[in-house]
């Protein structure tokens, strides 16, 4: 007995000397029941220090005990093996950020909050209030697995922690609330662009519950869908918001219950005006200045046409990298291929024009057997200089309105008295009338009645196009 306290007086001696592991060990070789006691208290110890340290680690537990969460198997959905769960769902639209012709598609961001009761997650409490939770919890209870069909790309807001809320009432009813932005497809019709309207809408839908084990509805009807009131675009106008609910069927898997975001877009024509149809118009009114130019003129009337005909098509291909490439006729392509119709006629017009008059003189001179004085070589050698006609009687004309002149200055000169105004005036009227009869001489009749059929025609085909796009 005094030899058994003799050794225990000396382990406790060596203990104290040693360090702590050593005595550790040694204890754990000679005493195991000892070494699992001091491993227990120092766990419990750790954990403890560890709750103390990490608050929210403490509260995580509380709250799992209160909603039962250990207890129940949250991989199942509510009622599992009775009637379909019921999922309310209401939408508040926060912006629609952009909308693409090109890609087809369109891009919103919104708030998505569902609704449901999930008897499980019910837990006691005296003043009736919800608990509310973050993003946390989701991951350790069962929620709606809506997704967007048709969409592109989604994400879930995260900063500065990720957007997502959880209520929990004391009765089990849940709501659970995110913000997300979604770029979806919109099948749109570009017939009557830029004068179109355009329909879209995103679709939500359970991705593996169909009708059996989920009821997707919308919370309040119409109702449910809701707007901000600034939201925007910068070439349309938001005509309508609309909630609707149809069913869509897969052969693998049966029916789903489907929700409809529809809104309807129209489009600002303002912009299309300025940059597209008020140019188009101006090259066509352009190219009717050329029947009012002298047809012998050809520099003048060549590089009229030219150009633009050449600010046509820049106008057309302008519009390309801003649309997609469909395959039928937009209600523009109709305005600008009829006014580069114009345009090109007004071209063709002339060559017409100088053809006939060309075959015209011919005939005058065959008939004559002198050659036409209307292309003698000395006229054809001035208008190649200068690009405008000079005709012999107007010249006479004008040489002997200032042979007349320079007279009337000599007698003023020498008689001191000054000319009647009615011969100056008589005279510059009958130079009006010679130069008013050679234009009119000059003019071929196609000039004479383009100057009133293009217009006209044109005229008549704005008239159409605004009355049926408009």
């Amino acid at each position: 007995m005094s030899l058994a306290s003799q050794l225990v007086f000396l382990t406790s001696i060596w203990m104290a000397l040693m360090p702590d592991n050593c005595a550790a060990s040694e204890i754990a070789k000679s005493h195991p029941q000892c070494s699992s006691s001091m491993k227990g208290s120092r766990d419990s110890k750790q954990e403890t220090r560890m709750r103390k340290d990490d608050s929210t680690k403490a509260w995580l537990l509380q709250y799992e005990q209160l909603l039962h969460i250990e207890e129940h198997d949250f991989a199942m959905r509510p009622g599992f093996g009775r009637s379909p769960v019921p999922v309310g769902i209401d939408v508040q639209v926060e912006s629609i950020d952009s909308i693409s012709e090109v890609n087809m598609d369109f891009t919103m961001t919104f708030y998505l909050r569902h609704y449901w009761k999930d008897e499980r997650l019910s837990f006691p409490s005296t003043t009736n209030k919800s608990m509310t939770f973050d993003h946390r919890l989701i991951k350790k209870i069962w929620v709606p697995d809506i997704f967007f069909v048709h969409s592109k790309r989604s994400f879930i807001h995260d900063t500065t922690v990720e957007n997502i809320m959880l209520r929990v009432y004391p009765d089990g009813n849940v709501l659970f609330s995110l913000r997300v932005t979604v770029s979806a497809m919109c099948l749109m019709d570009f017939s009557r662009f830029p004068l179109d309207t355009q329909s879209c809408s995103l679709e939500l839908e359970s991705y593996a519950y169909n009708e059996e084990d989920l009821m997707l509805y919308w919370k309040q009807g119409n109702r449910s869908l809701n707007t901000d009131d600034h939201i925007s675009l910068s070439q349309f106008f938001i005509e309508d918001f609309s909630a609707s609910s149809g069913f869509a069927f897969y052969s693998s898997t049966g029916w789903y219950n489907r929700l409809f975001i529809n809104f309807v877009l129209r489009r600002h024509i303002f912009f299309f005006v300025l940059q597209t149809y008020f140019p188009a118009m101006l090259m066509v009114m352009l190219s009717w200045v050329s029947f009012w130019i002298d047809q012998r003129a050809v520099p003048a009337r060549v590089s009229l046409g030219i150009t633009t005909v050449l600010t046509m098509s820049t106008i057309i291909s302008g519009m390309s990298p801003s649309m997609p490439q469909v395959s039928y006729i937009k209600a523009v392509d109709v305005y600008l291929w009829v006014s580069s119709l114009f345009v090109f006629l007004s071209v063709i017009e002339y060559a017409a024009v100088n053809y006939l008059t060309t075959m015209e003189e011919q005939k005058h001179s065959n008939k004559t057997g002198k050659p036409s004085g209307m292309y003698n070589i000395d006229r054809v050698q001035a208008m190649a200089f200068d690009g405008c006609y000079h005709d012999s009687k107007t010249e006479m004309d004008q040489t002997s309105f200032s042979l007349h002149s320079e007279e009337d200055s000599v007698q003023e000169r020498s008689t001191g008295s000054p000319s009647t105004n009615s011969s100056q005036i008589k005279r510059r009227q009958s130079l009006g009338e010679d130069v008013g009869r050679i234009i009119l001489e000059n003019n071929h009749v196609i000039d004479t009645y383009s100057r009133i059929f293009f217009p006209i025609v044109y005229i008549i085909f704005n008239l159409f196009y605004w009355g049926i796009y408009v």
